[in-house]
């Protein structure tokens, strides 16, 4: 009976998530222009696929040791052989693809408007199949002795409970890789450095992608205890503070930009992912308001002074936002700020640096090789006419396109 809840309980958190990835397709199309809708649409589905054969194939089996080359009878739990009864194994798996989904779904807003198709499928394979799955590993199935050295040297090891670090933050330094990669768009700034405003396609759109975000959060965070044994109503309340305060911060930081409101929410959602199984409500609730304001703050110094066209912003949404996360959850986990206890400053900086670095390095790398190797940019002509009628041979709006 236990097993078959569980599975029921698993399985709702991987269908949770697995919309949330709507809500990145939907975050994507508002904020492009009207030409690369299709693009943005087309991009996620076919990323989840191909994230899902990645790693089902090598990922999971790189990240816990775990290879579905077995019968389906062991693959339920019938006959043994490390998989749980009644397939809650399986789920897991499901829940844990649409974790690491998340990486090309992340990257996607960075590089859009301007970037080739096949090879940022080439890249999903890539990211998903290898380098995500061994930092996961790492952190979450205690691989190669890091946690161990940590919880030895700090007295406890790195702590992410639902992803702050291990998802968001690899995922936003990945993409930095990319973008740097990429360059700005076309017309984005001025031969002397200015930069042109490229305003949203759709408010709606990108309004209705924040809100199943939003939704499907609570299925990424509390769902993310594996058994109705385990889970805990404090994190549903620290996830919807942190939400809660990174709206408000990034109202008035952003004096009252719709697409900063939005996105706010996600950033609180980021950073508190890593503590809010050990969080106060409070703490929560300032740890997502700084997450709003780095997230405000951060997307303005990326486009108007870095000059690092990050088009959805994703490096200060999930990059920066999801290190002040890692980092946050070794300040107010602890329980003289309020947090249950059993975590290291020490262990959280360590572990949210080495996130950050091995992502960079690894973004960098593969679309680097990618981009040495047969280019990863659409032509000037693909990109003014679109990625839409470029790639995918139709619009958005197929009736005006005929017209025309």
């Amino acid at each position: 009976m236990n097993e078959g809840a569980n599975v029921f309980f698993v399985l709702l958190g991987a269908i949770l998530v697995f919309a949330m990835h709507g809500g990145f397709a939907f975050l994507e199309v508002g904020s492009v222009r009207h030409k690369n809708q299709v693009n943005a649409l087309v991009k996620i589905l076919v990323d989840f696929a191909l994230s899902t054969l990645a790693y089902f194939i090598i990922g999971y089996t790189i990240a816990y040791g775990t290879t579905f080359l077995a019968s389906a009878a062991t693959l339920s739990g019938e006959n043994g052989g490390g998989f749980e009864l009644q397939g809650l194994t399986l789920v897991k798996f499901f829940f844990l693809t649409t974790f690491a989904a998340a990486i090309p779904a992340i990257v996607s807003g960075g590089i859009a408007e301007r970037m080739k198709f096949v090879p940022q499928c080439l890249a999903t394979v890539a990211l998903v199949g290898l380098a995500y799955p061994f930092f996961e590993g790492i952190v979450w199935n205690g691989n190669f002795g890091f946690q161990g050295w940590l919880e030895a040297a700090f007295g406890a090891p790195f702590h992410d409970f639902a992803g702050s670090v291990v998802v968001h933050a690899v995922g936003g330094w990945i993409a930095l890789g990319a973008v740097l990669h990429l360059g700005p768009r076309l017309g984005r700034y001025t031969p002397d450095g200015r930069a042109v405003g490229i305003p949203p396609s759709s408010l709606p759109w990108l309004a209705l992608g924040s809100w199943l975000l939003c939704v499907g959060w609570f299925g990424f965070n509390v769902m993310t205890a594996g058994s109705l044994e385990a889970v805990s109503g404090l994190v549903a309340l620290n996830s919807l503070m942190a939400m809660v305060g990174g709206i408000l911060v990034a109202l008035v930081v952003g004096r009252n930009d719709p697409g900063f409101v939005h996105n706010g929410a996600l950033a609180g959602l980021v950073a508190v992912c890593a503590g809010s199984d050990v969080m106060h409500p409070l703490g929560s609730l300032l740890v997502g308001g700084v997450a709003g304001a780095i997230f405000v703050k951060g997307f303005e110094w990326c486009h108007f002074k870095l000059k690092v066209d990050d088009v959805l912003g994703v490096w200060p949404l999930h990059g920066i936002c999801g290190a002040w996360g890692g980092i946050a959850a070794g300040v107010f986990g602890l329980e003289t700020m309020g947090g249950i206890g059993g975590v290291s400053f020490a262990s959280q900086l360590i572990g949210t640096l080495a996130g950050v670095a091995f992502a960079f390095a690894a973004g960098y790398l593969v679309y680097g090789v990618l981009k040495a190797t047969q280019g990863i940019r659409l032509s000037p002509e693909e990109e003014r006419r679109g990625a839409d009628l470029s790639i995918h041979k139709i619009g958005a709006s197929p009736e005006q396109d005929i017209g025309r």
